[in-house]
């Protein structure tokens, strides 16, 4: 008998797929950071990100039954995440501002370079806040997730046109709104 940690992703989706609701419960372990970090660019708002996050493996948790197991599971949360999060920011006017809580580095013992990132890191948090919410998707999938062109596509289920044009001109406009 395997051991919840070596029981392998795939086997997970499986047992969940037959209501076995441990067995999501270590799939959303598994994804509750990178689903809180998607809500939480994309909202910009820490209680609005942990709502999307729940909302979000509700809705995966529905649908688990006509999920496909030979395709990866990562993109296909991330997708009902990206869209659980615009649905959300379509029903309230998005705010400018991201939460005022930030990150900070406490092993760096140069003040004035820990004061310096931390500025830059609100500077770069508030640029993406004030992206279209398609932008704010392209780039948290592609530069906090990691996901290629072809899983970010998957994703947001649009061409894999859209995600390319869409990269570049979020990277334009933060380029812009940095500068």
């Amino acid at each position: 008998m395997t051991s919840p940690e070596e029981t392998g992703e795939i086997e997970l989706i499986q047992i969940a797929q037959q209501g076995d609701a441990d067995a999501f419960g270590r799939l959303v372990v598994r994804y509750q950071q990178a689903v809180f970090n998607i809500a939480y660019r994309m909202t910009g708002n820490r209680q609005e990100a942990e709502d999307v996050a729940q909302e979000a493996f509700i809705k995966s948790y529905q649908a688990l039954d006509r999920f496909d197991p030979t395709r990866p599971f990562a993109p296909w949360l991330y997708r009902i995440t990206t869209n659980t999060a615009l649905n959300w920011i379509k029903r309230r006017r998005p705010e400018a501002d991201m939460d005022e809580e930030t990150t900070r580095s406490e092993t760096t013992p140069d003040i004035e370079a820990q004061t310096i990132a931390v500025e830059m890191s609100d500077r770069l948090r508030a640029a993406i806040a004030k992206l279209a919410p398609n932008y704010r998707a392209v780039i948290e999938l592609c530069h906090f997730q990691g996901l290629s062109y072809k899983e970010m596509s998957e994703a947001l289920n649009v061409p894999l046109s859209d995600v390319k044009s869409w990269l570049f001109r979020a990277r334009r406009r933060l380029r812009e709104v940095l500068a």
